[in-house]
């Protein structure tokens, strides 16, 4: 009998990337509280990772902010969070894609591949470009009064 003596595995790039706490992200979650979990992963990884998503966060906290500081009307500062919330939201589907495009494509270009993430991209920009004309429209004005008022 000949014993086979094999290599040990190379690392894999995904485990690098993602680490140890999501090899069983696959399984469907046992409880609400790990679906929670697994949520809070996704938006932890993309806070860490992806400089557009923290960008989009502070901004996203200067304007709810200065909203609530300006006394805007509660519908107004909800107008602003629902808008700033969903350039996050698609932020996170954005990354999601652009993860999903690089492990089918791997290291290689494909035009599809360029297609499927530049606009997921585009998506991300629409919403914030529509975040940024709908908190100019309620939080210049008053800003406008106080500085006017300050001179």
């Amino acid at each position: 009998m000949s014993q086979q003596i094999s290599s040990p595995p190379k690392p894999n790039l995904t485990e690098s990337v993602i680490g140890k706490e999501r090899q069983l992200s696959w399984k469907i979650a046992s409880n609400i509280f790990i679906s929670f979990k697994y949520a809070w992963a996704g938006i932890s990884y993309a806070f860490r990772t992806q400089r557009n998503f923290r960008i989009h966060v502070a901004v996203c906290l200067l304007a709810v902010s200065l909203s609530v500081l300006l006394h805007l009307q509660p519908v107004e500062i909800a107008v602003i969070a629902i808008t700033s919330g969903l350039v996050l939201a698609l932020e996170l589907l954005n990354t999601a894609i652009e993860s999903l495009v690089d492990l089918t494509v791997k290291q290689t270009y494909h035009e599809l591949a360029k297609i499927a993430k530049d606009c997921a991209a585009g998506a991300v920009l629409v919403a914030a470009m529509v975040a940024l004309i709908v908190a100019s429209i309620l939080i210049l004005p008053p800003l406008f009064v106080i500085f006017a008022s300050a001179l």
